[in-house]
């Protein structure tokens, strides 16, 4: 006996339509970048911590006591604990690198069902490591320009004509910091605009 469900050319099954439809899952646009900003401020940060933090350079420098004596060449060594503006910079990293890694497992776990006070709560931590790490900048830009250019008011000597690796480093230490705190603001920028289109929803 044959059966009487036969399909016909245009796939109906005894004048019966299939409605089975393959329903795709949009992708979020908004939580791909803002683990991507997560990933980038947590190696941009760790980068420029350990770079500021292994920053080390001796040179032998002529000093003299008295001029009829000759000079003592005498090895100084730069460092960056030698500054407190600099202990704060690697210090600063360090804490925005921890938290980066902390707020992926966060944000991981909250996912969009997460409740509104703990979602809140990693916006807040992400302002407040846009504050830290641009203080640290800051800080550290300025005894950098001292070191640079030295001031002549104060009678403060420039460093980087001698330690120039050891100047170099912190260069490139402070510009992987900003780097990263840019990340975190994009990260605090994002929230409001999802935010901002959460409430124009509703």
């Amino acid at each position: 006996m044959e059966s009487q469900c036969r399909p016909n050319v245009d796939g109906v099954h005894n004048g019966v339509e299939s409605h089975v439809k393959v329903v795709e899952k949009p992708r979020s646009v908004g939580s791909s970048s803002e683990f991507v900003l997560r990933i980038l401020g947590l190696l941009l940060t760790l980068i420029a911590a350990v770079v500021a933090g292994v920053d080390k350079q001796t040179k032998i420098i002529p000093l003299t006591l008295i001029k009829t004596l000759p000079s003592l060449h005498v090895p100084v060594t730069a460092k960056w604990s030698d500054m407190s503006a600099f202990v704060y910079l690697v210090v600063s990293n360090a804490i925005a690198c921890s938290y980066a890694a902390i707020s992926l497992v966060l944000v991981k776990m909250l996912g969009r069902r997460g409740k509104g006070g703990r979602v809140l709560a990693v916006i807040v931590l992400d302002l407040h490591m846009v504050g830290l790490l641009f203080s640290a900048n800051g800080a550290a830009t300025a005894v950098g320009v001292l070191g640079q250019y030295g001031n002549s008011h104060v009678q403060w000597k420039k460093v980087c004509n001698v330690f120039d690796s050891f100047c170099h480093h912190l260069v490139a230490s402070l510009v992987l910091s900003f780097l990263g705190s840019l990340s975190f603001l994009g990260l605090v920028l994002l929230a409001i605009l999802n935010l901002h289109k959460k409430s124009s929803t509703k």
